[in-house]
């Protein structure tokens, strides 16, 4: 088995990647650290937001990176990003959300299309 990085680690290894690119990012929620679920909000600072989560079934590639998947077709509204973060957080509350500013992509993060 592949030894995997910890979600604490890798949230914070995304927060610098984002800094040096001349993104914001913030995390919003802090789950577990060693193993906690993370989900990346990204704001295009237009009020409308794109939720991306690990995709059902393995949530690394064959690399070993983290995948995701965007969770909804369209951007969100913040209300709509609420909804479905809270309804996530009742199920399992050592998730991660991060949150990073964005107005023309998705924070140079992969999305699979599974």
């Amino acid at each position: 088995m592949t030894p995997r990085l910890t979600s604490s680690f890798w949230v914070h290894a995304l927060l610098r990647r984002c800094a040096g690119q001349g993104l914001f990012g913030t995390v919003v929620h802090k789950g577990a650290d060693e193993a906690g679920v993370v989900h990346v909000l990204v704001n295009h600072l237009d009020g409308t937001y794109d939720l991306l989560s690990p995709p059902p079934g393995p949530a690394y590639d064959q690399a070993g990176e983290r995948r995701f998947t965007k969770d909804f077709l369209t951007p969100l509204s913040w209300s709509d990003v609420e909804t479905a973060m809270q309804k996530r957080r009742q199920r399992d509350p050592d998730i991660w959300l991060v949150e990073i500013e964005d107005r023309t992509g998705l924070a140079g993060i992969t999305v699979s299309s599974e």
